[in-house]
């Protein structure tokens, strides 16, 4: 008999995430979106290879779309197809939560930055949170917050170790 061949050995995988974000941004809300992307691009990113550290989404025509976001093709990479790596792609939402955020968008001045993407099953999934920017003392206010934590940590396990 055969062996029953591994599914999808990426399923449910982190692609890459957007560390950056979180230090930049008071993230409010997040949504889970698809992304049209060609067949290189997926080659690509099953390879590892992205770089979303500059990149945000922004309303196009009503459409949510994925601007800065790189995608370098591979070397194997089909030699017909001219692969464009910094295009705008295009995510896919239902349109509920499309209007929802084209209202919080251009109403409240929130703006959309992708935190994460990752497979889920054999698709490509990308979390954009709804964001407000930091200033100056809020990211020394985490930064301290941090610090913080990680100081009670030690001291905690410190007495743990003595006790």
């Amino acid at each position: 008999m055969a062996k029953p061949k591994d599914k999808d050995k990426h399923a449910g995988g982190t692609i890459a995430l957007n560390k950056r974000a979180r230090h930049e941004y008071h993230i409010d809300q997040r949504f889970e979106a698809g992304i049209e992307l060609q067949g290189w691009e997926v080659k690509s990113l099953r390879a590892g290879r992205i770089n979303f550290g500059d990149s945000y989404a922004m309303v196009i025509a009503n459409e949510i779309q994925l601007v800065g976001t790189s995608i370098p093709p591979l070397i194997s990479a089909s030699t017909h197809v001219v692969a464009n790596d910094r295009r705008t792609r295009k995510l896919l939402l239902h349109r509920a939560e499309i209007d929802t955020l084209i209202g919080a968008v251009e109403r409240k001045g929130y703006t959309l930055i992708p935190t994460a993407m990752y497979w889920k099953g054999n698709k490509v999934k990308v979390e954009l949170g709804l964001a407000k920017g930091k200033q100056a003392h809020d990211k020394r206010e985490t930064e301290k917050e941090r610090d913080w934590q990680r100081e009670k940590q030690r001291t905690m396990r410190a007495h743990n170790r003595s006790a």
